[in-house]
């Protein structure tokens, strides 16, 4: 095996991936969220670099081969794990993450099945559109729940009368309440329909991978 700076890199992706949780155990909110939406930024665009870097410097290899679509899944799944979590169970946010969370699953076991095989099946445009999709929309989300604490510490020691007033624009909007809710929305409602595109990509790529493996699935060979 060949400790490459690509390879490394991925290997700290790898290892960020269950820190994203790590953060909620040991900060409070909103301090939990932007820490775990610094991580997961970090470790998405090192997802991009490593794999730039290994083919520009010709330092493609098995280990960074291996571990590359495993530090993809362990980041998306831990992040969806959490996000959904600390949400309110809504069943928009769950009914896309299941189908991802499925996917992978499911994808990295018929993987395992065909083994060898399974490198010959290369890895599409629509593949790797699907994974970015993934990362922006639960980096959106997480920006969510920063925006969501942060208002809700700008409104602390006011009563509803007041802050529907400040919405209303009767009363000054002297701690920002009214961006922050704006802000919140727009990240909330943004991330939901980057999800369930993320989701109809993962579900697409999920069924032309199945549909590529069928001839090596076949009882006679």
């Amino acid at each position: 095996m060949t400790l490459t700076l690509p390879n490394l890199l991925t290997i700290i992706r790898l290892i960020a991936a269950p820190m994203v949780a790590v953060m909620f155990l040991y900060f409070t909110r909103p301090y939990a969220d932007w820490f775990a939406l610094v991580l997961f930024v970090s470790a998405a665009i090192t997802d991009w670099f490593d794999g730039y870097l290994a083919r520009a410097w010709k330092q493609e290899t098995k280990l960074g081969a291996m571990l590359d679509p495993i530090a993809d899944k362990a980041m998306v799944v831990i992040a969806l794990m959490v996000i959904i979590g600390f949400s309110s169970w809504s069943p928009w946010l769950v009914l896309p993450a299941t189908v991802i969370l499925f996917r992978e699953v499911f994808v990295s076991g018929l993987r395992e099945f065909l083994g060898d095989t399974a490198g010959t099946l290369k890895v599409t445009k629509l593949a790797k559109w699907k994974t970015t999709c993934q990362m922006v929309a639960i980096a959106v989300l997480f920006s969510h729940g920063v925006f969501e604490h942060y208002l809700g510490m700008s409104a602390y020691g006011m009563d509803q009368t007041m802050v529907n007033a400040i919405f209303a624009g009767t009363e000054p909007d002297l701690q920002g309440l009214r961006w922050k809710h704006a802000a919140m929305e727009w990240a909330g409602s943004s991330g939901l329909v980057l999800l369930w595109v993320a989701a109809t990509l993962t579900l697409i790529t999920g069924l032309d991978y199945f549909a590529k493996s069928l001839p090596y699935l076949k009882d006679d060979r």
